[in-house]
């Protein structure tokens, strides 16, 4: 039954009076676009990652479309991603004119699965495109040596990622690209925006021309080199992400904490909780549980929403959407089954920072109840 005046949101931003006052000062300044904050959020990702550089783009999913063209993907090309992320990942490769190629998930982790990578690759194959789904970053060891032997650029989509770390080292950081995003539901939010991590300041300075109109950067009067597109970041936007980076590591251990409540609390019988392996600190900005077969996950959300909490599923099988059926013919629930579990089975929990202890109970209580 609902509690009284409990009404509990899957996310909620945190924006404090510090983005509010930030947003202001630029809107004051009337430097509205690609100005002195875009800079500065780019130099501080860059101290927080270790990237050699940072462009700010539009959003996550452009961010990815960038990334893959300054990678000289195209036409009869075919990248390597997990069948498990939310739908801008394989998107982006679809709109590059390249085929995405699925490999199904490790159940543990929801992350790509190595021991399948190989067997995917064809002479085709032009980039591996791991995900740290929910924001716990994938087998980079494992990736990388794929990488290296068989002379393909890695591109991490660390969209859910930022902040996160695998033995120490910041997650966008291991390939030759990694692309962050800024929608609401992430840690650091600036409503929309995006962010490619380069280790080429040669391929950095490409995709600040492709940004821009295909404009070089740091040409007067400008020197159009290529057919660019307009996927700049506003300065108020910049403005608005900044405090919350700083923020990033009091972010990460509420987050955490709620996450910890969650594993220690919930007793779902034959539900899959999340699991850390060694060695890995994830931002959580999703808590992912997969339910046991016998709860209808959408019955789940339905009864949930009625006692005031939001869930939803917490990414897609991506083979199996509509588009994908029916342009590649591929049996999803065959091919990729821990995919396919994760998706049709799989519920994320509210998960934000100024969630109440009385509240992180409430959505116990309702999630055990369930058995």
């Amino acid at each position: 039954m609902k509690r009284e005046g409990l009404n509990i949101p899957l996310a909620k931003p945190s924006v404090t009076e510090e983005e509010i006052e930030a947003v202001v000062r630029v809107l004051r300044s009337k430097a509205l676009v690609q100005g002195s904050e875009v800079a500065g959020l780019e130099a501080e990702i860059c101290q927080l990652t270790g990237a050699k550089a940072a462009v700010a783009v539009a959003n996550g999913t452009v961010a990815l479309e960038l990334a893959l063209r300054a990678l000289g993907v195209g036409p009869g090309d075919e990248v390597i991603v997990p069948a498990f992320s939310f739908m801008a990942t394989a998107n982006a490769v679809e709109s590059r004119g390249a085929k995405p190629v699925f490999v199904d998930i490790s159940p543990d982790t929801f992350n790509i699965d190595p021991t399948l990578v190989e067997r995917a690759l064809k002479p085709r194959t032009k980039v591996l495109m791991p995900v740290h789904e929910f924001g716990l970053c994938s087998d980079m060891a494992a990736l990388c040596d794929l990488s290296q032997r068989h002379g393909l650029p890695l591109l991490e989509d660390a969209a859910c990622a930022i902040g996160s770390k695998l033995d120490g080292r910041h997650a966008g950081s291991f390939g030759i690209l990694g692309t962050f995003s800024f929608h609401p539901r992430k840690i650091v939010t600036s409503g929309e925006g995006g962010m490619i991590l380069c280790q080429d300041p040669a391929l950095a300075d490409r995709l600040r021309s492709f940004r821009n109109h295909g404009i070089s950067p740091g040409t007067t009067p400008a020197s159009f080199q290529e057919a660019g597109t307009n996927a700049r970041l506003t300065d108020f936007q910049a403005a608005m992400a900044r405090p919350q980076l700083r923020r990033i590591e009091h972010s990460i251990a509420a987050r955490t904490a709620v996450a910890q409540h969650y594993l220690k609390h919930l007793h779902i019988e034959g539900a899959r909780l999340p699991s850390v392996p060694a060695g890995l600190r994830p931002n959580w900005q999703t808590f992912h549980v997969v339910l046991p077969d016998r709860l209808v996950r959408d019955a789940v959300i339905a009864t949930l929403s009625s006692q005031g909490i939001g869930t939803n599923f917490g990414a897609h099988c991506m083979p199996a959407q509509h588009y994908y059926v029916g342009k590649y013919g591929i049996d999803a629930r065959t091919r990729f089954p821990n995919a396919w579990n994760a998706w049709r089975q799989g519920l994320a929990l509210p998960i934000f920072e100024e969630l109440s202890p009385e509240e992180l109970s409430y959505v116990t209580d309702a999630l055990n109840s369930l058995s």
